[in-house]
């Protein structure tokens, strides 16, 4: 077993990281779990040289490297301070060279090795709500206006609970952070001190990813100094730590589709759609025809869809592009607070954009019977001021949480 001495400060900071999760886990268990039940693993074999067999296995023979060798080499990435850095960009390289990571049986043995890694959101009243997140996984390259985030703020003023898990910006100008930051929104990290963090029970809360994934923050240098997209740029939407039970989910590849879908319904998601418009977007497309891959009753159903399924005509990608944070917060405001006044031109595609993926969350979550009513209940969110509402509501709650942590750490200091 480890001793503190053996560890080089990266592993010593991981077991801290893990020593939180495991006071989580237990606490989840309920007061007769068996404490050693999830007592911490042994981090100094995970080394350079028990990864070397894990790389020469994905290099030389990709064909036979299997979803528990990629399990067993995700640990061992997730301890980078324990591997060389050419060992984790070569492994990266090869899963990405390979296709690996665009395996089904991939995505879904990396997604239960970052869930069982990740902090858990502790959500309010989680029973009572059937919580729904709207995301998208980006690199499609359209850099089109927020709508997922949008979108997500418009359903829970029309009677969703949204609890929607995203990031800053990956290839766009402007990702979900990016613009509810410009919007005034705080994002408070869990407290180090608490074994789980609340979510309040409101309509749309927003959970900044890195605060709850502590494993990919390590390994995001390594990410970042590579030419192309890895597959934890797009294992974002699979690991929400609320554990939602609905989801509607872009992707810009038609092909992980289905994988998605099925990668869902393991992680305990009831209903979903993943979408991808046909030219490759990973939103419900304006433009013409979307695919979905729906998720219902422990069925996946693939279809194509349209805006007129949704009683709304179409609209070219250029009137619904996007921004910086700031000028797409300002299409935003424009937007949720028009009222009941005539529309501007220039904001009938967003309006309308906005309501097809509204509605499809609206469509997962109960609350509308179809695609039409979805679509009423979105523009009648927005008209009315409910979606705004909305926004504000996580706002305060927001600065209020920041406010209280702040406090909380003064008090501490002052002991």
């Amino acid at each position: 077993m480890w001793t503190p001495d053996q560890l080089c400060d990266g592993q010593a900071e991981r077991l801290s990281e893990m020593e939180l999760l495991r006071q989580q886990r237990l606490k989840e268990a309920g007061p007769n779990a068996d404490p050693n039940m999830y007592s911490p693993p042994d981090l100094s074999s995970l080394n350079a040289d028990s990864f070397k067999p894990l790389l020469s296995k994905v290099v030389t023979t990709p064909e036979y490297f299997t979803p528990a060798d990629l399990k067993h080499a995700l640990r061992h990435l997730f301890n980078p301070d324990a591997l060389h850095p050419s060992q984790i960009g070569a492994f990266l390289t090869a899963l990405h060279i390979n296709r690996i990571e665009r395996r089904p049986e991939s995505l879904e043995a990396a997604a239960q090795v970052l869930r069982a890694h990740a902090l858990h959101a502790a959500v309010e009243d989680a029973e009572k709500d059937f919580v729904v997140d709207i995301v998208g996984t980006g690199g499609d390259g359209y850099n089109l206006f927020n709508v997922s985030t949008t979108a997500g703020v418009v359903a829970a003023g029309a009677g969703c609970r949204v609890i929607k898990h995203g990031s800053k910006a990956s290839t766009s100008t402007s990702g979900s952070a990016d613009l509810l930051k410009a919007l005034g929104c705080v994002f408070t990290p869990p407290s180090l001190t608490s074994t789980s963090t609340l979510i309040p029970r409101v309509p749309f809360t927003f959970i900044l990813a890195p605060h709850y994934h502590p494993a990919l923050s390590r390994i995001s240098p390594y990410r970042k100094s590579l030419p192309f997209r890895s597959m934890f740029n797009v294992l974002g939407p699979l690991i929400n730590p609320a554990r939602p039970k609905g989801m509607v989910l872009g992707v810009a590849e038609p092909q992980i589709g289905a994988p998605f879908a099925h990668s869902l319904s393991e992680g305990g998601v009831e209903r979903a759609m993943v979408v991808c418009g046909y030219e490759k977007l990973d939103e419900i497309s304006p433009a013409g025809p979307t695919h979905v891959w729906e998720l219902h009753n422990g069925k996946i159903t693939e279809k194509t869809i349209r805006p007129a399924d949704f009683g709304l005509p179409e609209h070219t990608l250029a009137t619904v592009a996007g921004g910086s944070p700031e000028e797409n917060a300002e299409t935003f405001r424009r937007l949720l607070q028009n009222g009941e006044k005539e529309w501007p031109q220039d904001l009938v595609p967003v309006r309308d954009f906005v309501m097809m993926n509204a509605s499809a969350l609206l469509v997962v979550a109960g609350v509308a019977k179809d695609f039409k009513e979805g679509a009423r209940l979105a523009l009648e969110s927005i008209v009315s001021g409910k979606a705004w509402e909305a926004i504000e509501t996580f706002k305060e709650c927001g600065q209020r949480t920041a406010e209280e942590a702040e406090r909380a750490g003064e008090e501490m200091g002052a002991q």
